[in-house]
Order: structure tokens, then sequence, then C-alpha cells
């Protein structure tokens, strides 16, 4: 598989802001384990593989655990997951699958109760640029990294 364009050549300017948001994002008070299970699990759902590859590697690397990262696709069944965690992921499905949910006042309430409004609308950030980067990776055909050892399965 290869990229249809490379977005950031193409269009540096028009990219950079995105960047920029990743950025406040990153400082915005959020724990860094927190924001990449929100990544990871939007990721699954949009079918991402450019993403889901990143933000698996991305979290192992900042200490996350195997099992949380195996069984973050079912974590509605797991007791792997704090309260602020659940709230966040249960959130994170909700803006996701909008379409469906309309972003019910159940869940809304759930993760307000853990959240402050200034991290509701970090952890609301969060959920909307990983949508917007799983588009850009799978519309335009991202291709995720691949090591010799993993492509000769």
């Amino acid at each position: 598989m290869s990229a249809r364009i490379n977005h950031f050549s193409v269009a540096p300017t028009l990219m950079q802001p995105m960047l920029d948001l990743e950025e406040r994002l990153r400082a915005s008070g959020l724990e860094h384990s927190l924001i990449e299970l929100v990544k990871l699990r939007v990721s699954q759902i949009n079918g991402c593989a450019y993403c889901i590859h990143m933000h698996t590697h991305d979290a192992r690397a900042n200490g996350e655990s195997e099992d949380r990262l195996h069984l973050l696709n079912a974590w509605h069944e797991s007791s792997l997951y704090s309260g602020r965690e659940r709230a966040a992921l249960s959130w994170a499905e909700s803006l996701t699958r909008i379409e469906s949910s309309r972003a019910a006042e159940a869940t809304y309430q759930t993760m307000a109760a853990q959240f402050s409004e200034e991290d509701q609308v970090a952890l609301t950030l969060v959920i909307t640029t990983i949508n917007a980067w799983n588009r850009i990776a799978i519309g335009f055909a991202i291709p995720h990294p691949t090591s010799s050892k993993a492509s000769a399965a």
C-alpha cells in the first residue's frame, strides 16, 4: 500500500495548525496515558491502521501495559481501567459515533463528573483531532510502518 499524497509536503501551512493543536493538547494537563488510550480507542473504531500502530507504540513507550492495550477494544468488560479512563473512553466512543449516540446526556454527565470544564474541552479536542487524523490517514491511504519481522508473516 502506498500513500495517495503526502499531506505534510503538499500543504504544510494547512497542516501546521493541526500540529500546533496537538502540542497544546499535550501540555493541557490531561494525563499522557489517558490521551493515548483515547487516541487508540478512536482509531480502533475508525479502523485507522496508521494511527492504531502509532498510538499502540506511543502508549507502550510510555509504560502502558500489554493487558490494557490488548483489552482496550473491550474496555467495557474489563476492570483494568479507572473511572476517569472509562468516562473518557465512553465520551470518545460517543463523539466518534455521533450519528447514533447524539452525545447522550448520561454519557456527558459521567464524563463531566470526572473532568473539570477545561479538561472537558481538552478531552473533546483530543477526540476531535484524532478523528481528523484518522480521516486524513485513511483518506490519503497513509501506510503504517512495518518491520521486516512483521511483514514476513
